[in-house]
């Protein structure tokens, strides 16, 4: 796969994640009914909602900032030293990203939820 098509597919999953929210915000309105927030079970799925749209932010996010990542590799010489890498990488806005020791720290916690980034 080139890494131009990379770049779209990491595209693709960021509109098609937030395109996944139009549903989801709907019922969230519907929950937000001011007769059923009384429902102490109603809030607390109204919370967990709103917590998931705010995982999905930051996929989307994240994959945007793939993306561009990809996208300057693609510009770089075969003989572009690491450093050159690393500094693209350092640019990008989620410290996940970034810090090593982070990167992909969702994938090895077991909490019990829902992995959401």
């Amino acid at each position: 796969m080139s890494l131009q098509k990379l770049a779209r597919e990491l595209d693709e999953t960021a509109r098609q994640t937030a395109a996944m929210l139009e549903g989801i915000t709907e019922a969230l309105e519907l929950l937000a009914d001011k007769n059923l927030t009384k429902d102490a079970s109603i809030r607390e799925a109204v919370q967990m909602i709103v917590t998931a749209m705010q995982g999905q932010d930051r996929i989307e996010q994240r994959c945007h900032n793939m993306a561009l990542a990809v996208r300057q590799f693609a510009l770089l010489p075969a003989t572009a030293p690491d450093s050159v890498y690393e500094e693209i990488w350092a640019s990008l806005t989620l410290d996940e990203l970034r810090v090593p020791s982070l990167s992909g720290i969702a994938a090895h916690q077991s909490h019990g939820d829902a992995e959401l980034f």
